[in-house]
């Protein structure tokens, strides 16, 4: 028998290695940080996720803009322990197996296992093999199945590995939620005594992002899975995940201040609390910072939040000259990605997200006359991220933004980098001078990509929103805002204001600052940038998950409103 879990900790995806793709973007990416964080404090924890065969894609921008998209292929062999132990989930009245493979992330002597579920076994039908083989693939049948494997299947795994004693099942996101039916099963169907054992993260500030199943579909797929009493906890018209989630936890975070007011709102749960998310120090830094902090900051790998008092330490010139060579590694790969040279003198502004709707992709562009007015000479710009291949919205963007390379290309250098993952981010948020994050206010929940950037001594360019608001107020010095907090009267007004305000924020604020003589004042905003990282890091956010959620909660997770 294994040794007692504080906490098991259950994701849809996870971006624990460039090479495995098994995520599809930050949902991801903020779960491997924060198993890499749980690593270092040493936490008796263990996370649980699928073996996708299938996750992000390979991206291909051809000259006219469009796109083209291919499967990165892997070995799972090659990097994972298959384990022995497998269990069954009844899915569409059939017992579909499911096996198990093992990836440790390590830290000094301390090890989180990390578990891969996996339904592409030899016993199993055509169909079922499939069920593991695309992350968010197929429709609601393919996710109910999915998750059916993820929830149920994950318990049972961990159960036939030995993990009996379990302080707290994490949820991060919905997609987890069906962990609580075997938790119900296991403990005779009484709610309070799964509910003491179950914490919950949302991360999706609007209604469309949250999973909701017929109940027709979910009675055909999860059959006896799915308790008597269903409808009183995951919702009388549909199943939720989210009311799901909620109703059985005893505590129920947002991932920022912000996003808590978003969620309470939208979930109808005036309980929501909130755990700003972090990212994880070690792995973000780029070698030149960290050479710099391990000469001026004794300490800070073991405990980040050294970087808030002592960033300012470091000399001024070693500091630009780190900058200036995580800038040179960016510039000459993006002169061997697209055969442009790029400037490394000229102010650098990268923008590198996925491309949705609600982070505006294309706000810098809203007035080309006013555009050429402000960069004419005095800046470049790098873009990146991946549209979905079957995302007709996202795919105009990336060819809008390389038609306007062109049109451009007398008086500002625009380049679009292809395959967006987290090795070519690493190189953008130590490389850039600026991070531009433009979303819609009260969409965007978190953000970390600019906290990476911060992290790096990369200024923040950003709308008031997600971690934003957060850094902002603790220190205005550290980056700019785009726009007021308050919203206006419609999206269109919202998109007008912003953009002029991003115009004059670069041609009055940031352009200037960064051609002030010596770049003393550029420098000095740095270090304050690289001081919010003494907080906004991924032990600071975990550390806060063992007082608030993995522990005892100072109050239960409260009653839902009608959430549907």
């Amino acid at each position: 028998m294994q040794k007692p879990l504080t906490v098991a900790y259950f994701t849809m995806e996870i971006a624990l290695r460039g090479d495995m793709p098994t995520f599809a973007g930050g949902l991801g990416v903020l779960a491997a940080d924060i198993v890499r964080s749980m690593a270092d404090l040493q936490v008796p924890g263990v996370a649980v996720t699928c073996l996708w065969q299938h996750g992000y894609l390979h991206q291909e921008i051809h000259g006219d803009g469009t796109q083209a998209y291919s499967d990165i292929p892997w070995e799972p062999a090659t990097i994972l322990q298959r384990l022995l132990q497998t269990v069954t989930v009844t899915i569409e009245g059939r017992e579909v197996t499911v096996g198990v493979w093992l990836y440790e992330q390590k830290s000094g002597d301390h090890i989180i296992p990390v578990f891969f579920l996996d339904t592409n076994l030899p016993e199993n039908r055509p169909d079922d093999r499939l069920i593991t083989n695309h992350l968010y693939g197929g429709g609601q049948a393919t996710r109910i199945r999915q998750e059916l494997v993820l929830g149920v299947g994950g318990v049972r795994m961990l159960r036939a590995l030995g993990y009996a004693d379990v302080g707290t099942y994490h949820m991060n996101e919905g997609h987890c939620a069906f962990l609580t039916l075997e938790l119900l099963r296991e403990r005779d169907f009484r709610d309070e005594n799964v509910r003491q054992s179950c914490a919950f993260t949302t991360h999706t500030p609007v209604a469309a992002g949250h999973d909701v199943f017929p109940y027709d579909a979910a009675w055909k797929i999860a059959g006896d899975n799915l308790p008597w009493h269903i409808k009183s906890i995951a919702g009388e018209d549909a199943l939720s995940m989210t009311r799901l989630a909620m109703a059985m936890s005893r505590g129920t975070f947002a991932v920022s201040r912000i996003h808590r007011q978003v969620s309470r709102k939208l979930l109808r749960n005036d309980n929501v609390d909130y755990i700003t998310n972090g990212v994880h120090h070690l792995e973000w830094l780029c070698p030149e910072m960290a050479a710099l902090f391990d000469a001026h900051i004794k300490g800070w790998r073991g405990r980040p939040q050294l970087l808030m008092d002592r960033a300012r330490t470091v000399p001024d010139a070693d500091l630009w000259h780190a900058h200036e060579s995580a800038k040179k590694r960016l510039l000459d790969h993006v002169h061997a990605a697209t055969g442009i040279p790029l400037d490394l003198d000229r102010l650098t502004i990268v923008s590198a997200r996925r491309v949705v709707p609600y982070k505006r992709p294309e706000l810098l562009y809203t007035n080309i006359v006013r555009l050429r007015e402000v960069a004419c000479g005095k800046l470049q710009i790098i873009h990146a991220g991946n549209a979905h291949p079957h995302d007709p919205f996202s795919q105009e963007v990336i060819r809008h933004m390389v038609e306007r390379s062109k049109e451009l290309r007398d008086c500002v250098k625009i380049v679009y980098l292809p395959n967006y993952n987290p090795e070519l981010a690493k190189l953008l948020v130590a490389g850039a001078d600026v991070w531009l994050n433009t979303p819609m206010r009260l969409h965007e929940a978190s953000g970390t990509s600019g906290m990476k950037a911060c992290l790096n001594g990369v200024l923040n360019l950003s709308t008031l929103d997600g971690w934003w608001i957060e850094g902002y107020e603790m220190d205005p010095q550290a980056g700019w805002r785009i726009g007021p907090l308050a919203q206006a009267l419609d999206a269109d007004d919202t998109r007008q204001i912003d953009a002029e305000d991003l115009y004059t924020q670069l041609q009055y604020q940031v352009i200037p600052e960064f051609q002030y003589p010596n770049r003393e004042r550029w420098i000095r905003r740095m270090k304050r940038a690289i001081s919010l990282m003494g907080h906004f890091n991924a032990q600071r956010c975990v550390e806060e998950y063992l007082g608030k959620a993995w522990g005892e909660l100072p109050h239960p997770g409260g009653v839902l409103l009608g959430w549907k």
